[in-house]
């Protein structure tokens, strides 16, 4: 028996959606396997491959898998002022925007967006500290996600690394004999965004630095603008009053801060150097300071992201808004579930967290719905995908993290697997 024409068989699977020419693709590759019926299949695990909205019911709020904070980002088709100066009607630059806002926001003199937070840092040693010292706590020396190491970081940079305490107890003198023997150009305080040390530990605040007479970088990460929490009404809450904040870090003397747009700030990914205005333009004037540049989507993103903080308008941010319901509310939207669902779904208090490699065994208390047994695969499958966690045998399904017009995608995702 003849294999089907390829072109014939990718027009029989066109309802998939897929541009014809992935459609072949899928089509050559199940007549190659001698399994031409496998051809939708194929197809099918394409497009779920391909990047599309998910209802996040993890109660992980910036799950770095699902990309952290949730941001929306809608614009029209035209050009924008990017690059141009409407006052002058001359070329322009695009750190004056959200760069100019959040250094408001922040009480810093000025402020430069790149890509990431390592990127920030890397730009900062490059331009401040090449062929020169850098002091870090050993107990400071992180490795974050995917394996990137702050000592690589620094490699890239050709700042030389001087390590000073050990890993658990470093103390002032520890800086001020390598300020004294080693001429640095910078301290940089890391902060342990994704682990905790306890015990028999002590390390040294950014005050304390900043008297020795050597610009303090201090990486915050997680990108908090503002210990105050001026944007929430109810005010700070208590899982952030460890996490060290971008405006109190300069306040206590931090030449510059840099920190993540997409972890607590809440925005789309970026990396942000805020603090002295002249280290700043040195950051920006250095050649990596182009490679590493953020496009005019993620700045619009980040612009609004900073406008919002500048109105305290805590509810315009997704991840505060979420991170910042009651549990009741939360509670009553879970009986609303459940009611409509039967007795195999019931109402369970359960623990969000604010994820991200921020606030490390600290949680926020949360309520949602659970189903008996492992349902994590079917509800992937749903459309659109559902994701979940699985505790002791239940699917739990944290509504912290589900947008309230969800709740009707969620209810029809348990149905479908009754």
């Amino acid at each position: 028996m003849r294999p089907p024409s390829v072109d014939a068989l990718a027009r029989d699977i066109a309802d998939v959606g897929l541009p014809h020419p992935l459609l072949v693709d899928a089509a050559r590759r199940a007549i190659a396997a001698g399994a031409p019926e496998s051809a939708r299949a194929l197809a099918e695990g394409v497009a779920r491959s391909l990047l599309q909205p998910v209802v996040n019911a993890t109660g992980v709020l910036l799950h770095t898998n699902l990309g952290r904070a949730p941001v929306a980002v809608s614009a029209d088709a035209r050009y924008s002022n990017l690059e141009f100066d409407l006052a002058t009607g001359r070329r322009g630059s695009r750190g004056g925007g959200a760069a100019a806002l959040l250094a408001r926001a922040a009480g810093a003199e000025d402020a430069l967006v790149v890509n990431n937070c390592a990127a920030a840092v890397l730009l900062v040693l490059a331009a401040l500290a090449v062929d020169r010292a850098v002091v870090v706590s050993r107990g400071e020396l992180v490795e974050i996600g995917g394996g990137f190491r702050v000592p690589e970081v620094m490699a890239q940079s050709d700042a030389r690394l001087v390590e000073v305490g050990t890993t658990n107890r470093t103390r002032r003198a520890d800086y001020a004999v390598a300020v004294a023997a080693d001429d640095p150009a910078l301290l940089l305080k890391v902060h342990q965004s994704n682990y905790r040390i306890v015990g028999f530990t002590e390390a040294v605040g950014v005050r304390a630095l900043s008297e020795l007479g050597v610009p303090v970088v201090a990486d915050v990460g997680s990108g908090l603008l503002d210990a105050a929490t001026p944007w929430l009404s109810s005010g700070p809450p208590a899982w952030v009053a460890e996490e060290p904040a971008v405006r109190q870090t300069l306040a206590d003397g931090a030449a510059l801060v840099t920190f993540s747009g997409d972890k607590l700030l809440g925005g789309p990914q970026a990396g942000v150097i805020a603090g002295r205005a002249d280290l700043v333009a040195r950051c920006a004037r250095h050649p990596l300071a182009r490679a590493l540049r953020p496009g005019g989507l993620v700045l619009g993103a980040l612009q609004s992201t900073a406008l919002a903080y500048l109105r305290r308008d805590g509810d315009a941010i997704p991840f505060w808004r979420m991170a910042a319901l009651p549990v009741p509310v939360l509670r009553a939207r879970a009986h609303a579930l459940a009611s409509g669902a039967g007795d195999r779904v019931s109402v369970v208090d359960c623990e969000s967290v604010p994820g991200g490699g921020t606030v490390p065994g600290l949680v926020i208390p949360s309520a949602g719905v659970a189903v008996d047994g492992d349902h994590s695969g079917s509800l992937r499958a749903f459309d659109p995908p559902v994701i979940v966690r699985v505790h002791d045998g239940r699917t739990i399904l944290d509504l912290r993290t589900v947008e309230p017009a969800d709740d009707a995608v969620l209810a029809k995702a348990l149905a479908s697997v009754s």
